[in-house]
């Protein structure tokens, strides 16, 4: 068994992927550790997955690639390459280089000083685009406020091989990685690690798959959207009863004729309160058929260990 198991979802990364290796493995020779490499093509359009086959026949020994038959998002690739780490510790970062591998020591020293079974490398201050900032920053305000979990999280850490183990146990459409981890335990740590600009490429997360990714983790993840119904509906109903309140004291204090405005008003809020309601049903119920279809959270087209 390796010491560590480096787990890399890959997205159109050509560029960057070679350097990454050999940086990666200099680190590791510094600490005489033993490593393996575990790439997976999420549905590169580039050359990503003939770099990583060069990468293969030249360094056999210690890299497992693989290829999914299309792009199933950064968690659900992860979850993938997790499955197949032989490492008693597993570590996961970006294929883009802004994860330096150098900063891969801070992780390990923390997790032996504190002895905790998650570390998250947490970035004081990251090189991202302003809308790009914005958007991961969305995600991880909703991560703590729904679900009760910390903001500083990143898919730059190190968890314990026990953990991975449990969280395999999972086999769902929609992986939200960090969800599991923390489902399964509360010994969590974090280090301060340098985030890098992006030298190549253009973030793999658009607005549209940010936007896809949030809804996702909120619904699968979360009831929020049905305890919101319940409050919609509440300060709703507060409100037509002091509408209906208002017109009975305006029409036997003032004798004011109602007339049909008050019926057109009410008959607009309440059908969009109920619209609002069976659309928020409706998200779930066609998860919840995503579930029954048992549909997996990947495909492997092609593997080489």
């Amino acid at each position: 068994m390796f010491d560590y198991s480096i787990v890399v979802p890959v997205f159109n990364s050509e560029l960057t992927l070679e350097e990454l290796y050999k940086r990666t493995m200099i680190v590791f020779d510094k600490m005489k550790k033993t490593i393996q490499f575990v790439f997976v093509d999420d549905g590169s359009l580039d050359s990503s997955w003939q770099v990583l086959l060069r990468l293969k026949e030249v360094f056999s020994k210690n890299i497992i690639i693989i290829r999914l038959n299309k792009n199933y998002g950064q968690h659900n690739a992860t979850f993938c390459g997790m499955e197949h780490a032989e490492g008693k510790i597993i570590i996961t970062l970006d294929d883009d280089l802004q994860h330096p591998p150098e900063e891969i020591p801070k992780l390990i020293a923390r997790q032996e000083k504190q002895n905790s079974e998650l570390v998250y490398g947490f970035f004081s201050k990251k090189k991202h685009s302003l809308y790009r900032k914005f958007g991961s920053r969305l995600v991880r305000k909703t991560a703590e406020r729904f679900l009760d979990r910390p903001e500083q999280v990143s898919s730059f850490r190190l968890v314990s091989r026990n953990i991975v183990e449990k969280i395999m146990r999972h086999n769902r459409n929609f992986i939200f990685v960090d969800e599991l981890l923390w489902w399964y335990t509360d010994e969590i740590d974090f280090a301060y690690v340098e985030h890098h600009k992006r030298s190549f490429k253009k973030s793999g997360y658009s607005n549209g798959k940010l936007w896809k990714f949030l809804t996702n983790m909120i619904i699968y993840y979360t009831n929020f959207p049905l305890r919101l119904m319940v409050y919609v509906g509440l300060f709703m109903s507060i409100i037509f009863f002091g509408v209906t309140i208002y017109y009975l004291l305006a029409k036997v204090f003032f004798d004011v004729p109602l007339g049909y405005t008050s019926i057109i008003v009410s008959i607009m809020f309440s059908t969009s309160l109920i619209l609002f309601s069976l659309g928020v049903i409706g998200e779930y119920v066609s998860r919840l058929y995503g579930l029954q279809n048992m549909k997996p959270p990947f495909v492997i087209k092609e593997i080489k260990e």
